[in-house]
């Protein structure tokens, strides 16, 4: 095991970032860990270190991140491993959710980990080597739940872009990995780390039953092990040649499953149509 490799994780200081933060560092590896408080960071896992840097950021601000990431190569000498961890789910459905909203998840869970890849790419490109993990969701390759669809727009948009990311960083040595986890026994659905709307509209019985599913139901009964999770990511970046998409715990492979069916029975059931759209010869 290569213990001198340095990683850089973002939404550090609870969830399956604060979990994967914990057992690299029992592994030997050094972490430099970011959160919107540092003092969370500190309370969680301890001062600065020779193996440990805890590190205030604002992802949503690109100034912000490229002074986090220059922080973390002038302490350790380098990065190796970029986790693209923090996030947050907006609940409502797309006719309740303001603009303010839709815009606040946007800039968190898509424009954010834009800005660590933009700044940390610079120092792997330069290096030849290094790993760059998105973790999505699976309601990002799957966003069939009434009300969570701006949530599954950020992650499906995490998806698309982390894809080219594959092709772009391939060149110089650097692996990528989208990451699509089912439902993790973390605190994701409490409060916090999930967003109601403002102003909800009665009609939209389904939403609110899906909601209240999440919040009440789901919520502290989520089948997948945030440890386990945390074994599976540091597993992959040993890997010589690890997988571009990682479908993680089995609800993510059911749900992939069920759209793969989906998308094959349509694309069967409308070929001739599908497929008549060509000049004629």
């Amino acid at each position: 095991m290569n213990t001198k490799k340095v990683w850089f994780i973002t939404g550090a200081s609870k969830g399956l970032g604060l979990t994967l933060v914990k057992k690299l560092l029992l592994q030997g590896f050094s972490i430099a860990a970011t959160s919107r408080n540092k003092n969370s960071l500190i309370n969680e896992i301890g001062e600065v270190s020779e193996k440990f840097l805890p590190i205030e950021m604002d992802l949503t601000k690109n100034g912000n991140v490229s002074k986090a990431i220059e922080t973390a190569i002038n302490h350790f000498g380098r990065i190796d491993v970029v986790v693209n961890n923090a996030g947050y789910s907006q609940i409502g459905t797309l006719e309740e959710l303001s603009e303010e909203e839709v815009e606040n998840n946007f800039k968190v869970n898509v424009f954010g980990s834009l800005n660590v890849i933009r700044n940390a790419s610079y120092y792997l490109r330069k290096q030849k080597s290094g790993h760059i993990f998105n973790i999505a969701s699976i309601g990002g390759y799957t966003g069939n739940f009434s009300g969570f669809g701006i949530y599954c727009a950020t992650k499906f948009a995490v998806a698309g872009f982390t894809e080219a990311l594959a092709e772009e960083m391939k060149p110089f040595g650097v692996n990528t990995t989208l990451v699509y986890p089912g439902y993790f026994r973390t605190n994701f659905l409490s409060e916090g780390s999930v967003q109601t709307p403002t102003n909800p509209i009665e009609d939209y019985i389904s939403a609110r039953e899906m909601e209240q599913a999440h919040l009440n139901d789901i919520n502290g009964n989520q089948p997948n092990d945030p440890e386990k999770a945390a074994e599976a990511l540091i597993a992959l970046s040993e890997k010589e040649n690890p997988p571009v998409h990682f479908f993680m715990g089995e609800d993510a492979y059911h749900y992939a499953s069920l759209k793969i069916e989906t998308i094959q029975k349509a694309m069967k059931e409308n070929i001739i149509l599908g497929t008549s759209t060509g000049f004629d010869n």
